[in-house]
């Protein structure tokens, strides 16, 4: 909780297509460039998914050290690297991500269906995830699409402890087809059901972007916007960056009186280890 805000940018996703969203960064240039604009806009922590040269997903390792290096070198804000990928992309795959040496990761507690598609996330492929991330010292997010999402963080936690730097933050992700609804409502009933001590950021997709802010500022949580979650930023006016859902982001916490945390703050608050240089 406390008077600052943690303000996460999901810039690029898997979902989006170039040709749908011109304004989507999927190059290595492209995602530099808005992670610094992010940074100065408010945020203090970056949530990547990259894609190929075709501007396709991708979870090549080759690349995703390239990006975690770029990033680190160009910006100041803690990476945290997507362990979803696509709904395609095989778990082996999703498990070696962790190889690219990031800050942090996220880790999905359960299986959700994510529009016409399934994402999956079976039990013993969450175990082994979570375990790699306390041996390699990554500090997982855990993502949150439903109320049994919520039942399985508690039971990951009981089985196999605390994560690495020892602090338990999730994300509640809502309004994706076949996850919970984004309102208040729901808000407080996930945000009630959290382990003691938990921290939260509340991601509101699509036409709940606005409703789930304000939920989640009102209620002590944290915010995670971008374009990977919303490509429209008010009822026929896209998207033009991610800066700009940033700094409606930086602005509103603002107003709430908890303006947002640097990444300094945030390495702290999320007890991310400290990375040389």
């Amino acid at each position: 909780m406390g008077a600052t805000t943690l303000i996460t940018v999901a810039p690029t996703g898997a979902e989006s297509s170039k040709t749908d969203v011109p304004a989507l960064p999927v190059t290595l240039d492209e995602l530099v460039q808005t992670a610094k604009e992010c940074e100065e806009a408010g945020a203090a922590v970056i949530h990547v998914h990259i894609r190929d040269d075709d501007a396709r997903p991708t979870l090549d390792l080759g690349r995703l050290r390239d990006t975690v290096r770029a990033l680190r070198e160009a910006t100041g804000l803690i990476v945290q690297l997507s362990t979803g990928g696509a709904v395609t992309d095989p778990y082996e795959d999703r498990l070696r991500v962790l190889e690219a040496g990031p800050d942090a990761c996220s880790l999905t507690c359960g299986t959700v269906n994510f529009g016409d598609e399934v994402f999956m996330n079976p039990w013993p492929f969450m175990v082994e995830l979570y375990r790699r991330t306390q041996e390699l010292e990554i500090v997982p997010e855990f993502e949150l699409f439903d109320l049994g999402q919520v039942a399985a963080l508690h039971r990951l936690l009981d089985k196999h402890g605390a994560p690495y730097g020892g602090h338990v933050h999730c994300d509640l992700v809502m309004g994706v087809p076949g996850g919970m609804p984004g309102d208040a409502r729901s808000l407080v009933a996930a945000v009630e059901a959290l382990p003691e001590g938990a921290t939260w950021s509340a991601t509101g997709v699509g036409r709940t972007t606005l409703p789930v802010m304000f939920a989640a500022l009102s209620a002590g949580g944290h915010l995670r916007v971008g374009m990977e979650d919303t490509i429209t930023f008010a009822k026929g006016r896209p998207v033009t960056g991610n800066a700009e859902l940033v700094e409606r982001a930086a602005t509103l916490s603002g107003l709430a009186q908890r303006p947002p945390m640097t990444p300094a703050e945030a390495r702290a608050f999320l007890g991310v280890k400290a990375t040389d240089g």
